[in-house]
This record gives C-alpha cells, sequence and structure tokens, in this order.
C-alpha cells in the first residue's frame, strides 16, 4: 500500500475506570501518542474517533472530545467512525484514504469506548444493536456465537477442546502485557469445565470463551510517508482491506467465516505475501470460537483442522505463528471502538521491538491485524512492516 506511516502510538490500560469518562480515556491516549511521536498538535491535519456506542455512554456526538487532548487541535476537523467492534479500524482506515488522497499529510486516529457505566445486561443489550434485528432481534451476541460453535461442530468437528486451548492460550499472554485487564492464568481443566467461576453463558459458550467488558483507548498519529524523516520510527501498510459481508446469519455458512476469509485473502494479495511470510497475528477473538476460525481463514490449518494447530502450539508465543500475543479481546480486553486501533498498536510495538515481555524472540518483519465488527460482518485487515 505504501500510502501512510505510522509514527506514534498511546494506549492506555484496559479494565474498569470507575475515575474516568469517555473524554478522560480519549485525552489520555491521544497524549500519549502525540508525545510519543514528538509531533506537535498544531501539525495534526485532521483527527478520526472510532466508537461504537450504541447507549454505552449518552455521549452520542464525540468526534470533538478528541480536541481536549492538546489546545492547538482546536478547530481540526475530527469525523466519528462507527462500524460496531471495527470501528477503530473503520477510522483508521479513513485517515489512511485521506492521507492517500492528498488532503491530509498528518493524522490523529483515536479509539475508544466507556463500558462499564452500565451493568452486564446494559452492557449486553447495547452490544446486541449490532446484529440484524428484523431477524436476530433479542439475541445477545454470546448467543450469536454459539451458533458459530455449533455450526462448526455440526460441519466438521467438536472445537470445544480448542477453545479452551484459545482462552488458556491468552490469558498467559495477557500476563506479560501490563495494558491488559486479565491478568489472571486460567487452566485447560477450568475452561472445559462449567463451574460456578466458570458458568454457560450461551450453549456452548462458557464464560471462559467470552471477551471482556472493558474501558479503555488507543491512539496512532500516522503521516505521508515523505515526512518520515522527521520521525524516529516509522511503520508501513502493507496492505489494509476491508471486506463486509451481510447482516443476516441466515444468509451465510457460518462455519466458512467467508468475510473474514476473503479480506484475509486480500491482504496477503495486496501485500504479495502468505500465511508463512507473518511474524505475528493479532486477530479479533471476541469468543474463542472466532479465533479458532481465524486461525484457519489465515491458512494455518485448512477449514475443520485448526483444533490440531492449536493444540501442538502453532499459535503459541513461541509457535510457528503466535496469534493474540496481547492476550487478545479474550484477556487483554474489548473496549468496543478501540480495539482495531489497540491491535494496531500491539502490532508496531512488536515490530520495533519495545512491546516489553510481549516482545518475541526474534524481531518479526511483517504483522497482521484483524478486526471484525458484528457477526463476521466488518472485516478489516492490516498488513504491517517496519520501514524505518
Amino acid at each position: 500500500m505504501g500510502s501512510a506511516v505510522i509514527v506514534g502510538w498511546g494506549h492506555t490500560k484496559f479494565g474498569k475506570h470507575d475515575g474516568l469518562d469517555l473524554e478522560d480515556l480519549i485525552r489520555d491516549a491521544c497524549q500519549e501518542a502525540l508525545a510519543s511521536a514528538g509531533i506537535p498538535a498544531r501539525s495534526i491535519d485532521a483527527v478520526w474517533l472510532g466508537h461504537y456506542n450504541s447507549g454505552l455512554v449518552p455521549d452520542g456526538f464525540c468526534s470533538s472530545m478528541v480536541l481536549a487532548a492538546d489546545p492547538e487541535l482546536r478547530f481540526k476537523p475530527a469525523t466519528r467512525c462507527e462500524n460496531a467492534c471495527a470501528s477503530g479500524s473503520a477510522a483508521l482506515y479513513a485517515a489512511l484514504d485521506a492521507i492517500e488522497s492528498g488532503r491530509v499529510r498528518a493524522a490523529l486516529v483515536v479509539g475508544a469506548e466507556k463500558m462499564t457505566g452500565l451493568d452486564t445486561a446494559g452492557v449486553t443489550r447495547a452490544l446486541a444493536g449490532a446484529a440484524y434485528q428484523r431477524e436476530e432481534g433479542g439475541m445477545s451476541f454470546p448467543q450469536i456465537f454459539a451458533e458459530y460453535a455449533k455450526a462448526y461442530h455440526a460441519a466438521y468437528q467438536s472445537p470445544y477442546e480448542a477453545m479452551a486451548r484459545i482462552a488458556v492460550k491468552n490469558h498467559a499472554n495477557a500476563l506479560r502485557n501490563p495494558l491488559a485487564q486479565m491478568h489472571r492464568p486460567i487452566d485447560l481443566d477450568f475452561a472445559l469445565t462449567v463451574s460456578d467461576k466458570n458458568p454457560l453463558i450461551a450453549a456452548p459458550l462458557k464464560l471462559s470463551d467470552c471477551s471482556l467488558i472493558s474501558d479503555g483507548a488507543a491512539a496512532l498519529v500516522v503521516v505521508h510517508p515523505d515526512m518520515l524523516s522527521d520521525f524516529e520510527l516509522g511503520i508501513g501498510f502493507r496492505a489494509a482491506e476491508q471486506v463486509n459481508d451481510v447482516l443476516p446469519l441466515s444468509q451465510k455458512r457460518l462455519e466458512a467465516f467467508e468475510g473474514p476469509r476473503r479480506a484475509i485473502g486480500r491482504a496477503y494479495a495486496a501485500a504479495g505475501i502468505g500465511v508463512d511470510d507473518l511474524g505475528f497475528a493479532e486477530v479479533h477473538d471476541c469468543f474463542t470460537i472466532a479465533e479458532l476460525l481465524s486461525t484457519e481463514a489465515l491458512g494455518v490449518a485448512p477449514a475443520g483442522h485448526g483444533a490440531a494447530a492449536v493444540a501442538e502450539g502453532v499459535t503459541a508465543r513461541d509457535g510457528k505463528l503466535p496469534i493474540n500475543v496481547s492476550g487478545g479481546l479474550k484477556a487483554k480486553g474489548h473496549p468496543v471502538g478501540a480495539t482495531g486501533i489497540s491491535m494496531h498498536v500491539t502490532a508496531a510495538k512488536l515490530l520495533t521491538g519495545r512491546a516489553g515481555d510481549m516482545n518475541l524472540s526474534g524481531l518479526p518483519t511483517l504483522g497482521l491485524c484483524f478486526n471484525m465488527g458484528g457477526g463476521a460482518v466488518a472485516n478489516c485487515v492490516s498488513v504491517l512492516e517496519r520501514i524505518k
């Protein structure tokens, strides 16, 4: 792609932030990103915010909250992007397009969500707004992804042990991520077993199969490539591809995971690579079945055979293709609008060796981010590389 470069980033800790509201989270991530890049706010040409909301907070018009990060951002154009759980990537891709067009040279992009102001039932209702209301109104997202797990079982084989292994892996990975919400290891027996501490949420999904309710924000400074000499580091885009599928579950063969598979295929083609060229992938494990399906969509294993790759450690942090080194949505946390940006921040850190205990042995040259909105509806895939 080569049309824009990430030169700075910021990332709050994910979790329950009783003392911080949405604007506070946005401000903190943006200030860190500007400082990381070493760019004055006056040099930013435009701002994009990824934010889902759907009733999570009363702030229905929040794009200009970004301007609170620095007085010199006042009067900069600011736009909010919403694409369910892919809202962060929607904001980023809008900024990339503006830079590629020549209309903007330096952009500040932030994704944020404040979720814990509501109780669990309230959050569940808000997230359910991303389902197809004509047919799926009243269904929760655990119920929607339970349908994916059941479809996989009917078409191929039981995914349940692989799902448990994915949960165990991602909890272990999050222990190395100081910004992750969940710093609590679990073992395979716990993840496999319904219990008081691991109740059934939507059969066959247990609590250990579900991502977290989180507050948090992440931000990026993205500039035109001809500005790269002004910055210490640069992460380029080999690909940034989006594929949207239809909303209704009834019109999709769920186990095929076709929207993500097509988006990943287009990203590979645009980057001129295959799965063996990747050093890591951050994927949208809103539920453990989603990571299993993503593992197959990436080409790590054929459809229906991802469980073996998981069991063999192929996707572990020391495996052939580490997946969700950050802990993923499962344990890092999933503040909806922030997730896509968080993935790109994690990738930038891993590619530059600035991820602390998350760093992989041997500096990877290419990383992939897969951010998904809804039931495999909005599918955004980036392939990133360090260019400076």
